[in-house]
């Protein structure tokens, strides 16, 4: 945790920017490396009938870190999703509750 997923970008360029964006996101939360879990998303996107191409999402799922965290977060996220030939990407932050988040049974 944090569990960021993508959405419409290629597994190819999230590995490509994936370690200097938990870099960056390690800078931020002051989460050791391990904590990050990076997944891509496979979506069909449908309007109208027609198979589209999606927009860029991510998801961030984590603990409330603040506004301020959670801005700087976002910006490295645009930055490396950007780098990497998407121009416009929309972040997307879920907060979980630590009574409503379970590991191996036991809530943070």
């Amino acid at each position: 945790m944090p569990i960021i997923r993508f959405s419409s970008i290629k597994a190819g360029d999230v590995k490509v920017f994936s370690r200097a964006l938990v870099d960056d996101l390690q800078k931020v939360t002051g989460s050791p490396r391990e904590y990050f879990t990076l997944e891509v998303v496979s979506s069909v996107y449908i309007t109208d009938g027609i198979e589209v191409e999606g927009p860029p999402i991510v998801e961030v799922g984590w603990f409330d870190r603040g506004q301020e965290l959670q801005d700087m977060a976002a910006k490295a996220i645009t930055q490396h999703v950007q780098s990497a030939g998407y121009p416009n990407v929309d972040v997307i932050f879920t907060i979980f509750r630590e009574a409503s988040y379970y590991e191996n049974g036991n809530h943070f």
